[in-house]
């Protein structure tokens, strides 16, 4: 599933559990803080290689390779979070977020990486910009949640800004998947054909359209459940401000 979608998804689980009154121990908040502010620091460097590469090209095409290395990395860092999950440091389910995660990593690598055709496409820097604007409000919000002391902008952008990056990362790792299918299908890439030792066939390109298919269900059920904590969290302060 989707990388902008498993952002949005993820943050609303762990979001609940940090305010849960039983947190990490002072060792634990001490390392998921540095965590999170490595995280944070990571995407905003991918960021200013955005900004950085486009004012001296002067053109939005191929700005991929400017970041390609350390969106690579950090990208493949979040799998962290699913041991964080499994040690119990961070009370979300393992299984949800190791769905999430890796779907974002197996986008970067088993896609992006691996089919090099699609890397100029438009489309691979429209899920990259909404990636990177989300990671870096979301490990913002953890760590100012960690340290108890949530900026309520930061709260607003978290619940806010989902809005518009949600639908268009879905749209750029939806398009990056179509671009390659030609590639995929024409080389035959990560595919098994019988007869073999094993016994075993693996079509890749179907195995990618059907990770099309499967966002059909599986987007608006998550588009729609962040708009249901956006009002959950954000409701209550909005009705007050009204009142003021």
């Amino acid at each position: 599933m989707s990388a902008a979608a498993s952002g949005t998804s993820k943050a609303a689980h762990s979001d609940a559990g940090l305010k849960k009154k039983r947190g990490p121990g002072a060792l634990a908040t001490a390392y998921l803080v540095i965590y999170n502010v490595v995280m944070t620091a990571g995407w905003l460097v991918i960021a200013v290689g955005l900004v950085r590469a486009y004012l001296a090209r002067g053109s939005y095409h191929g700005l991929y390779y400017s970041i390609e290395k350390p969106l690579k990395f950090f990208q493949t860092g979040a799998i962290l979070e699913i041991l964080h999950c499994a040690v119990g440091i961070v009370p979300s389910s393992v299984v949800l977020t190791g769905f999430q995660v890796m779907s974002r990593v197996f986008l970067t690598w088993a896609v992006t990486h691996s089919v090099r055709e699609v890397q100029s496409e438009d489309s691979v820097l429209l899920f990259v910009t909404a990636w990177t604007v989300t990671e870096i409000i979301r490990y913002s919000f953890y760590t100012f949640s960690l340290l108890n002391h949530l900026p309520y902008l930061i709260k607003w952008a978290r619940y806010t800004f989902f809005i518009v990056l949600y639908p268009m990362g879905v749209t750029g790792e939806l398009l990056t998947i179509y671009a390659a299918l030609p590639y995929v299908q024409k080389t035959g890439l990560y595919s098994v054909t019988l007869p073999n030792k094993y016994n075993f066939s693996f079509d890749y390109y179907t195995f990618l359209i059907l990770i099309m298919i499967s966002y059909i269900p599986l987007f608006p059920q998550l588009y729609f459940h962040m708009i249901r904590q956006r009002k959950k969290v954000l409701g209550h302060a909005e009705d007050y401000s009204k009142v003021e």
